[in-house]
């Protein structure tokens, strides 16, 4: 008992609630360039197929491996100077963060969807830049026996930002304009300013103060992607894995890209969506998780995967039932709560199939890319979905929703001898 009290009182240092604090201002800006966005532009009327597009602005967090070097290689001139690397990254990404959002508030997508795209865009530019930035400061500034401790306060952080970006942008929304409520989400943005601006900078980044060459991105890029890149080509199942990471995200990606817009049509308020879809929902994909979990302990990986790809094909059944039923706050309760559940206990199955591929010397690096292939999926699908949405009535679209999952239980099969291991 003493040493789950003595853990518990790790929360408490100075260093961990930086952490915490930094990871609200990460996950902040997510919802803001996704969900939330969706609702707005579904209020002016724009058609399902913009809407499902409009997940190409979050294509910066796919492909923000391309300038890590670039930060983890250059000091800023002027706040690198007086704040450290890190600390300057950090703050100049968070200031450029709140700017983008007010911008993202000005753009009106009824006036100008190429404006609010671009200024979404840069929204995601500046918060995954900000990430890259975070997460190295969190393994930099931490030792092994607090990383486990850093990266719950992250986790936990990161989840509260997205609760405030998702549920409380909705009702701020129900009350004010879009501009108002997207300024008022820049400054919670200075959380993360006062938590950069408090933090110490880490010791391991002053010695790697240098400036930028050309040779130097060169080198860097070799060492991080295309070494560990030919360490997985030279896997005989290569292909078969990519396939499954990019069918497994079909299900989560087909759902939320197109929920928003559809519960706004079969005539929820943006309250009942904020109560039931953002704050309920996130508690039960919370929940999802810690059973996803407990089944990773008592089950073969394999069979966690095979029972988490059948609730996700039945969470594309539920919203067929919602269809039917239309405006039904309990049944949306169900709806919902299921969804996020199967979502939350996948994403753990998901996310401990993906590390158990990972090997050493380039865990980190492998990693990055195997998850870039479940964005790169995000994106992909999320654009299909949003076509399919215009082309079909909703009981349509979730019924070929489901039946396109059965690849994934097809590569299941194929790989369940290796994925066992």
């Amino acid at each position: 008992m003493r040493s789950w009290i003595q853990a518990i009182t790790l929360y408490k240092e100075p260093r961990i609630l930086s952490i915490l604090f930094l990871g609200f201002s990460s996950g902040l800006p997510f919802l803001l360039t996704l969900a939330t966005l969706h609702v707005r532009l579904s209020e002016v009327g724009v058609n399902k197929t913009t809407i499902g597009l409009f997940v190409f602005v979050t294509i910066p967090y796919t492909l923000k491996f391309l300038w890590a070097p670039i930060i983890d290689s250059w000091q800023l001139p002027f706040f690198g100077r007086f704040l450290g690397k890190r600390k300057g990254w950090m703050l100049i990404t968070q200031l450029s963060l709140m700017i983008s959002l007010v911008l993202l508030g000005f753009a009106d997508p009824s006036q100008n969807i190429w404006m609010t795209a671009g200024a979404a865009t840069v929204v995601a530019f500046c918060s995954a830049t900000q990430d890259s930035v975070i997460e190295a400061y969190r393994v930099e500034s931490l030792d092994i026996k607090s990383a486990g401790i850093g990266a719950g306060a992250s986790v936990f952080g990161y989840r509260l930002g997205m609760w405030v970006s998702g549920a409380g942008a909705l009702y701020l929304a129900t009350n004010f304009s879009w501009l108002a409520t997207y300024s008022f989400m820049s400054f919670f943005v200075m959380i993360g300013i006062v938590a950069t601006l408090l933090s110490h900078e880490p010791k391991y980044s002053k010695f790697s103060q240098k400036k930028i060459s050309s040779p130097m991105l060169q080198a860097k890029f070799r060492t991080l992607v295309s070494s560990p890149m030919k360490t997985f080509i030279n896997r005989e199942d290569w292909g078969i894995i990519i396939l499954f990471i990019l069918f497994y995200k079909f299900p989560d990606t087909i759902l939320n890209v197109m929920s928003i817009p559809f519960l706004l049509e079969i005539g929820f308020t943006k309250i009942e969506i904020a109560n039931v879809a953002k704050f309920f929902g996130i508690g039960a994909m919370m929940c999802g998780g810690l059973i996803g979990g407990i089944l990773l302990v008592r089950k073969p990986l394999i069979d966690t995967l095979f029972i988490c790809g059948f609730l996700q094909i039945f969470s594309c059944l539920m919203f067929i039932i919602q269809a039917q039923v239309g405006h039904n706050i309990l049944m949306l309760f169900v709806t919902i709560g299921i969804e996020n559940l199967a979502c939350g206990m996948g994403t753990a199955a998901f996310i401990t199939y993906l590390s158990s591929l990972c090997r050493m010397p380039h865990t980190a690096t492998h990693y990055a890319l195997l998850s870039s292939f479940g964005s790169l999926a995000r994106v992909t699908f999320s654009s299909i979905g949003g076509w399919l949405a215009d082309q079909l009535n909703w009981h349509d679209f979730y019924a070929l929703s489901a039946l396109l999952c059965i690849p994934l239980i097809i590569l299941l099969s194929l790989k369940s001898a290796s994925l066992d291991k």
